[in-house]
């Protein structure tokens, strides 16, 4: 077991997740104590302990500026016992890039980012230039959108043909919802039209159905779902309408000929992997077969901007296994691929079960793989995220042809746009032209509000979710 004890609770989240990194399938205990000296204390396995002293960062004046030195500190000592670098250093938030973006926007260039992401977070130069590469990508993609009277539009679709076991996202079986869909779509319908009405007047730049899979719509239902939306919004100043088509065993014909019907201009099919032994391990109910199938429809019924998503280190699959998933992927030819290292959550079911994962087995051959064949397809990397947990300490890519990129995914990450979410468990992010004080005394000039994830809770309670939302549209 590891032990890491801090005077304050400001520190604890970034050591944790640091020392995690470091050591992934170690138990930590952590622990604050106000009276304790010295300030931070970490005691490894077999004994090996570090601390820091308070009046080391008494030259700080900012707490946060405390937060990083003491943060940094701590990186250095244990990539100094264990002999390893991470990838992305110490940063362990899940927007590298908006770090990037703000250096761009004071005025760096490319050499002097990869120097100060290397000196003050010990970020590698290989990374460090891929942030910035991406960073200009996204500056490029956002500069077509207007922020002031612009925004986004998000549709939730909880429901999944099975949930698979590496999952946490707010997705209930479709088996067990299935008598009550309508239901769903009654209230979702309803808070569409709500909030198409509240944006009256304002420009709608892009909509992103997401999930859960939306497909486990019938065609009928995802023909009244996409029917509402045309009928309740202008696409005048629209740049992008995705589908997140997402599990090839809900695909038909019949649905994809719905979406068809309507000016969507991306869909997602997503394996995870191209490996038949993993799919049946963590629980998708289709074949590979299926996927190249699903695919090849999807092209023939006229779709010319396909998504693919993978996931690098899923349990029993090692480099050669992910070498022969790219191999095939590319033999299909998508037009974007978003590649995540695998994240283990609390709420995912590996989580659950204590499975004994090896987080660090061959991930980064994987990354690296992956990048090989995004450049072997033409597709230039355009958006990066991470997550806490994440495999390596690595991160989440997407890979697109030069005119395909997907600016919603872009949005989600730089959080400079307003984006409107309607679903059970959706987050709506309204951003205001200048900041306000909130009932906490902090400032920001980012709202959020969350609609309840239950799903039955979400039917009951739809007014006043569309209420909510209300109180701060276009303020």
């Amino acid at each position: 077991m590891i032990e890491i004890s801090s005077k304050d609770t400001l520190y604890m989240y970034n050591l944790y997740h640091i020392t995690k990194a470091f050591f992934p399938n170690t138990e930590i205990r952590q622990q604050v104590d106000e009276g304790q000296e010295p300030l931070v204390r970490l005691k490894l396995e077999g004994g090996s302990c570090f601390s820091i002293e308070e009046g080391e960062i008494k030259e700080f004046t900012d707490r946060q500026d405390g937060k990083r030195f003491v943060t940094k500190k701590v990186y250095d000592w244990l990539s100094q016992k264990t002999g390893r670098t991470l990838a992305w250093g110490m940063l362990t938030g899940v927007r590298p890039t908006k770090l990037v973006m703000q250096q761009i926007e004071a005025g760096m260039d490319r050499e002097e980012i990869i120097k100060f992401l290397n000196k003050e977070y010990g970020v590698s130069d290989g990374k460090a230039l891929l942030g910035w590469e991406i960073a200009q990508r996204e500056k490029a993609l956002l500069e077509q959108l207007d922020y002031v009277d612009g925004y986004s539009l998000y549709v939730g679709i909880p429901f999944c043909p099975s949930i698979c076991s590496y999952c946490s996202f707010s997705s209930s079986p479709l088996e067990k919802w299935k008598d009550r869909m309508d239901s769903y779509l009654d209230a979702l319908c309803r808070e569409i039209t709500a909030i198409g009405k509240a944006a009256s007047g304002k420009k709608l730049n892009t909509i992103y159905i997401g999930g859960g899979t939306p497909t486990t719509l019938e065609a009928h239902q995802l023909e009244r779902l996409l029917g509402t939306i045309d009928a309740v919004f202008s696409y005048e100043n629209l740049k992008e309408f995705t589908v997140e088509a997402g599990r090839p065993d809900s695909i038909t014909r019949e649905k994809l000929e719905v979406i068809s019907r309507y000016p969507v201009t991306r869909i997602s099919i997503n394996p995870q992997t191209m490996q038949q032994k993993t799919l049946d391990a963590v629980r998708r109910l289709h074949t590979v077969q299926d996927v190249k199938d699903v695919f090849q429809l999807a092209r023939s019924l006229g779709f010319d901007n396909i998504n693919m998503d993978l996931i690098a280190g899923l349990p029993g699959e090692d480099a050669l296994d992910m070498q022969d998933t790219l191999r095939q992927i590319e033999e299909l030819g998508p037009d974007s691929l978003t590649v995540h290292a695998l994240a283990i959550k609390r709420a995912a079911k590996f989580g659950q079960e204590h499975k004994e994962i090896d987080l660090h087995s061959e991930i980064e051959q994987m990354v690296s793989d992956s990048a090989d064949a995004a450049d072997r397809m033409d597709l230039v990397p355009y958006y990066l995220y991470r997550q806490k947990n994440i495999a390596g300490n690595f991160e989440n890519v997407g890979y697109a042809k030069v005119d395909k990129a997907g600016i919603y995914n872009i949005l989600i990450m730089e959080e400079k746009q307003t984006i409107l979410a309607a679903g059970a468990g959706a987050s709506t992010k309204i951003v205001l032209p200048e900041k306000i004080q909130m009932a906490n005394g902090k400032k920001t000039n980012l709202v959020r509000i969350e609609n309840v994830k239950d799903i039955t809770e979400y039917i009951g309670r739809i007014d006043e979710m569309i209420e909510r939302k209300g109180e701060w549209l276009w303020r």
